[in-house]
């Protein structure tokens, strides 16, 4: 391989790569294992996909092995729910995950006493019966080293048998912790004698009421990814700052091959709700209709709306991998679900605000059938049939009795295009009660249809429409961002700024007959209106749903 190739690969790979590219060179590693580790206490959003597609691309890229693994060792904030939505997120953004690649910490709980138990052997761990407002008060601060606690120098014997009649339910909550036993004088405040287990006295979604104990984060994390045989322990920035307690815990428990915790920036998409309180207010308050409302940025909110895992795994590609923190444009993400859309989707179409064309001079009771490509710009997509009648439905900004300037659509006397079918000139409208537009005349010229070769004259405007008689009916559910962008994000008192034009319902829109087949899911571009998804939550036999994904228009250009 030249030089300039070399020199080209390099530059194109993130600096983890490189770390892991190291480790392989001087063996360090001999097999890549990486891992996702979501705690079960909400549902993912689209900060954890960089996460879940940067580790199980490495694990891929590397042909190593991916782990998901639930780190639940928090009783108190998780759901079975949470467990079911996280393998479906995971699942659909990284394909099949075989129930091998799925591990929970709490299968780890007899080693994690055990480990524990180790420390105490050591003389690294010790029972402490401060309360939580001492020990705060004895942690010091970033200016002043902490002071020891009273309980610190207990014997090992006597640390034991607390520690043992804490796990046989003798204590109260709050009443006793386990602290390894580090630095009280540590520039690094984590590594002053942190709580390793405190007393719960809770059931837990895995393990019911086995145990009235359980590891704090801090500690398990580095048990199970040694466990695991882990190889790089890849978080973001705000562990950098625990890193030296994660190396701590596997050194002092001796674990071989010990992991190694590497750290990258977090994803954060301006004027998004990504913070689980604030999502879980937004349920409860009835604002959203769950964790998968498609306003919101969860995995499951994002499925729900229609974005792809392609569109977000380019997302990531364009955000990219560093040790600095940025933030990513929404209107990026946008872009990415369109470029992956516009080759292969069906260009469909529905009238979302309709008013009736009738052409006076079409054949009464007859209904044609023309063929219509289903992407002009994928021919391999191919052909459908749609019908078309003496009336249809059109758009109601696609006519205006008295127009302005260079508008090209219908009006009184102009002539324009039905798309994929004739040209249909204006002659007159029928107004109701209120002096709104309820019907819209025109004649047609049988000669012009699409695909004839007419040539005659020329029309500016083309319309897009539905044949009256074949129409069915839908809801469309238009989105626009769930937050007041103007006001910012958050108020002073920490509720979100809602937007109150974030969900527009429109009722009785009309569709191509094609389009009632469709399944939860099914995805399609509405000619001039955008992408739109069939509703997976609220689409049943009676009643189709869809809901807009993104418009066709896009402020974003990539670089």
């Amino acid at each position: 391989m030249s030089s300039a190739v070399e020199s080209k690969e390099n530059i194109s790979r993130n600096f983890i790569e490189n770390i892991i590219d190291n480790d392989i060179e001087q063996g360090h590693c001999k097999q890549v294992v990486t891992r996702f580790p979501p705690e079960p206490n909400g549902y993912l959003h689209i900060g954890h996909a960089k996460s879940i597609i940067l580790n199980s691309g490495l694990a891929k890229k590397y042909k190593g092995v991916f782990h998901l693994r639930f780190d639940d060792t928090n009783p108190m904030k998780e759901k079975t729910e949470f467990v079911s939505s996280i393998l479906d997120d995971v699942r659909w953004i990284c394909g099949d995950i075989d129930n091998d690649q799925v591990y929970y910490a709490s299968e780890y709980f007899d080693t994690m006493y055990e480990c524990a138990l180790k420390l105490i052997k050591k003389g690294k761990a010790y029972v402490c019966d401060l309360s939580a407002e001492e020990i705060r008060q004895y942690r010091g601060t970033l200016k002043e080293p902490g002071k020891c606690s009273p309980y610190r120098e207990r014997s090992v014997k006597e640390n034991l048998d607390l520690f043992e009649r804490m796990r046989a339910g003798e204590f109260e909550d709050g009443s006793k912790v386990l602290r390894a036993k580090i630095d009280m004088a540590s520039p690094n405040i984590n590594m002053r004698d942190p709580i390793i287990y405190r007393v719960a006295r809770k059931s837990h979604h895995n393990t019911g009421d086995k145990w009235c104990i359980y590891p704090m984060y801090d500690f398990a994390h580095p048990i199970e990814d040694a466990v695991e045989g882990v190889s790089h322990s890849i978080c973001t920035l705000e562990f950098e700052d625990h890193r030296p307690l994660y190396d701590w815990v596997v050194r002092e428990l001796e674990f071989e091959n010990p992991p190694k915790q590497i750290e990258f920036a977090k994803l954060y998409l301006t004027n998004v709700v990504t913070g689980k309180r604030y999502i879980k207010k937004l349920v409860e308050d009835g604002i959203v209709d769950g964790w998968d409302d498609p306003r919101l940025v969860t995995i499951a909110a994002l499925r729900r709306r229609g974005f792809t895992p392609e569109s977000i795994m380019r997302f990531m590609e364009l955000s990219g991998v560093s040790k600095a923190n940025s933030s990513s444009d929404y209107a990026m993400l946008e872009y990415c679900i369109r470029e992956d859309l516009k080759l292969k989707r069906p260009r469909m179409m529905a009238v979302l605000n309709p008013i009736k064309l009738v052409i006076t001079n079409y054949p009464e009771n007859e209904i044609e059938y023309l063929d219509v490509s289903n992407n002009q710009e994928n021919d391999e997509m191919g052909m459908r049939k749609v019908p078309f009648g003496k009336e249809l439905y059109i758009e109601r900004d696609d006519f205006m009795i008295e127009p302005p300037r260079k508008y090209y659509r219908l009006y009184p006397g102009n002539e324009v295009r039905l798309m994929n079918a004739y040209f249909v000139k204006c002659t007159d409208y029928v107004l109701d009660s209120d002096g709104n537009v309820t019907e819209v005349h025109c004649t047609y010229d049988p000669e012009t249809k699409s695909g004839s070769g007419f040539t005659g004259r020329k029309v500016k405007g083309t319309i897009h429409w539905v044949c009256a008689e074949t129409a069915e009916t839908a809801q469309v559910r238009l989105y626009e961002n769930i937050v007041d962008e103007e006001k910012g994000v958050y108020n002073e008192d920490g509720t979100v700024n809602v937007n109150p034009n974030s969900l527009t319902v429109l009722e009785n829109c009309y569709i191509e007959p094609a389009l009632a087949e469709a399944n939860p899911q099914d995805s399609f571009q509405f000619v001039r209106h955008g992408y739109f998804c069939v509703d997976s939550k609220d689409t049943d036999e009676d009643n189709i749903v869809f809901n807009r994904i993104v418009s066709l228009k896009s402020s974003y250009q990539p670089k």
